[in-house]
């Protein structure tokens, strides 16, 4: 394997991360598999450093609210919501990877497609009522 094909150190932790995530889903007994993924998905938000912190619990919070049927599970340490098993909209904190902002993302469930071309990750740094109106919208799209 050529020095371009390994994992970095930062990938490979988020693998690491996502085996965890998986064993500790599979190692569970008794209780609601849903109850038990949000739990996970509010210790995650609660373990991050600010603004993180406060940018995932907004997040989790318009989620709920406008996707109360997506069901929040972690995605390689990050707060994410799921239809049928498939991620919809995540957050990647700035933190994990060392970045100055962290970003609202959504995967190929999400209706966003606009044309030939669309953005399926935003930038996100502060929790402002300008940013939340925002993410609300976002999500209500990426949903319908």
């Amino acid at each position: 394997m050529a020095d371009d094909d390994k994992l970095s150190d930062v990938e490979r932790e988020a693998v690491k991360q996502r085996a965890a995530e998986l064993k500790k889903q599979a190692g569970r007994k008794g209780g609601s598999k849903k109850e038990k993924d949000r739990q996970d998905v509010l210790e995650t938000i609660e373990g991050l450093p600010e603004p993180d912190k406060a940018i995932a619990q907004m997040i989790h919070e318009v989620v709920s609210e406008i996707a109360p049927d997506l069901d929040p599970k972690t995605f390689y340490g990050f707060p994410a919501y799921a239809r049928d098993g498939k991620v919809v909209v995540f957050y990647q904190q700035a933190s994990k990877f060392k970045t100055r902002y962290g970003t609202l993302n959504f995967d190929e469930p999400a209706n966003l497609d606009d044309g030939e071309m669309w953005p399926t990750s935003f930038a996100v740094t502060s929790t402002a009522d300008a940013v939340r109106k925002r993410v609300t919208e976002l999500v209500q799209r990426a949903i319908s």
